[in-house]
């Protein structure tokens, strides 16, 4: 069975860039939301590749937008950026940032750490989803928006409530 971690990368794009809310179409961002969105998230422009970990090595694979779509029913896209190195991200090997388009125009980083984030069907406040976050081992942590910020809500394993480290 493939697992995020085992599944080939090509696939796991296929499978995020086309899981919509309902169905709906993948929004597409225009070359300077993408700017903006990897700039929020605190990645930086070094030739063709959008950085945050400083990984020379093979294995390193760039930033890159995971998955658009309107997240929290706010009209305005947020967009999943994800960065794989277990250089900078340990035995998870990955790392991801959350930013959300702004009413203004800009992007605004909202939530971002180590491990692979999956947007859950329950949600906090303003309709944001609980995101769990994927990792090595079996219990993940769930963490949901309180209004100001992304914050440990729970751990599962498959839908069903667990204890880290039992």
């Amino acid at each position: 069975m493939n697992t995020p971690m085992t599944m080939p990368r090509a696939v796991l794009a296929a499978m995020l860039l086309t899981s919509t809310a309902a169905g709906a179409a993948t929004p597409v961002l225009s070359a300077r939301d993408q700017g903006a969105a990897f700039r929020a998230a605190g990645f930086s422009l070094q030739g063709k590749q959008w950085r945050q970990c400083d990984d020379p090595s093979p294995a390193y694979v760039p930033g890159e937008i995971a998955e658009v779509r309107d997240l929290n029913g706010d009209g305005r896209p947020e967009a999943l950026i994800t960065e794989s190195s277990s250089a900078c991200y340990g035995h998870a090997g990955a790392g991801y940032a959350l930013v959300s388009r702004q009413a203004d125009g800009s992007w605004k980083k909202i939530a971002g750490g180590t491990g692979m984030a999956s947007f859950l069907s329950t949600r906090g406040k303003d309709g944001w989803p609980d995101i769990e976050v994927g990792g090595p081992g079996f219990c993940f942590p769930v963490e949901r928006w309180n209004g100001k910020a992304y914050v440990l809500q729970r751990h599962q394993y498959e839908g069903k409530a667990c204890r880290p480290g039992r």
